[in-house]
């Protein structure tokens, strides 16, 4: 006698059979994409229908089996802190928008809940998930930057504490934002660990970088990769600060190369300006996404046979669009 099973785990619609005295056996039955699409101008494309889009599994286009444009999912968040050394020199400017991000990012509306992590050697817990925007900028407004960069192991922290995210697959949509510069000298994971295990949760990743005009790390390409390998982005408030100022690196100062002094009103109103675009760009994308599901309709093993996940792309038949999505997942 057979009995048939179905569950999902990991962003997998998965149905299983079993019977008596035999092993469990698994399938994967449906895939979970959520997609964001922008025009040329970063402006957010809210009116797709389910024929505008392509998914594509290994190269072979799929057929989408369902197709979600729904604005009032639960969303939560995880407000992912870099506490290093690192990030001192700037710290107030980022503490304070870590703040008015918050308070964008949970309205108080219960639908949107959130949670603190903040890592310098090692990722702390600081707040546990909570709809109340207050009790976690409270924490923000006590920190102060010092010691190492556990990037990757805080991701990791994000994405394997079950209490922090309760609700199986998509509500609620899974967030992580990170403030930091993408720089890790201590974690116990790599970063494919971190991507991989973001991956298979469903978690899409956003970064404010806080790496400042001229002084870009090659590090900041890591939190690049969490963002976009996970259909999210990273928006750098501080590189365009200087770049359009005439005289930039042509006056050197003993303090610097730069146009506009720090704790100056014309830096702070700069700095602020491209903060609130930042804020806004990812409170848009968190809350502006479509859902895509479909049956994996392909026998074709991934093109590395060294690699285990399988490549997703997804497409949508109109120009001049940016189409942000997962490009992978792990059957």
């Amino acid at each position: 006698m057979h009995r048939f099973v179905s569950l999902t785990l990991l962003g997998l619609t998965l149905f299983a059979q079993t019977k008596p005295d035999s092993n469990f056996q698994v399938h994967v039955n449906e895939v979970i994409v959520p997609v964001t699409v922008t025009d040329e101008k970063g402006r957010f494309v809210s009116d797709l229908d389910k024929k505008d889009f392509q998914i594509f599994d290994e190269g072979k286009e799929q057929r989408i089996e369902y197709f979600s444009r729904e604005r009032n999912q639960p969303v939560v968040i995880g407000f992912l802190i870099d506490l290093s050394s690192a990030s001192a020199i700037h710290w107030k400017t980022f503490q304070d928008g870590a703040v008015e991000m918050v308070y964008t990012l949970l309205p108080g509306d219960k639908k949107f809940s959130g949670y603190l992590l903040s890592y310098t050697s090692t990722p702390e817990l600081v707040v546990q998930t909570t709809t109340d925007p207050e009790k976690i900028n409270q924490q923000i407004r006590k920190m102060r930057p010092s010691g190492g960069s556990a990037l990757y192991d805080a991701v990791w922290m994000a994405c394997t504490r079950h209490d922090l995210v309760k609700g199986e697959p998509i509500e609620p949509r899974r967030i992580i934002v990170i403030v930091g510069d993408g720089h890790d000298n201590a974690s116990t994971h790599t970063l494919d660990q971190a991507l991989e295990i973001a991956q298979r949760n469903l978690v899409t990743i956003y970064g404010v970088s806080t790496s400042a005009f001229g002084d870009v790390q090659p590090e900041e390409q890591n939190l690049v990769k969490l963002a976009e390998q996970t259909g999210g982005r990273v928006v750098s408030p501080l590189q365009k600060l200087y770049s359009d100022i005439s005289g930039y690196l042509s006056t050197p100062k003993d303090a610097g190369n730069y146009v506009y002094e720090a704790d100056t009103g014309g830096y702070a109103s700069e700095l602020s300006k491209g903060l609130y675009t930042a804020i806004a760009n990812v409170a848009g994308e968190v809350t502006t996404q479509y859902i895509l599901r479909y049956v994996p309709d392909t026998d074709g093993a991934p093109t590395d046979p060294k690699r285990v996940a399988r490549r997703i792309k997804v497409t949508v038949d109109l120009p001049l669009v940016k189409v942000r999505a997962r490009r992978e997942y792990y059957p």
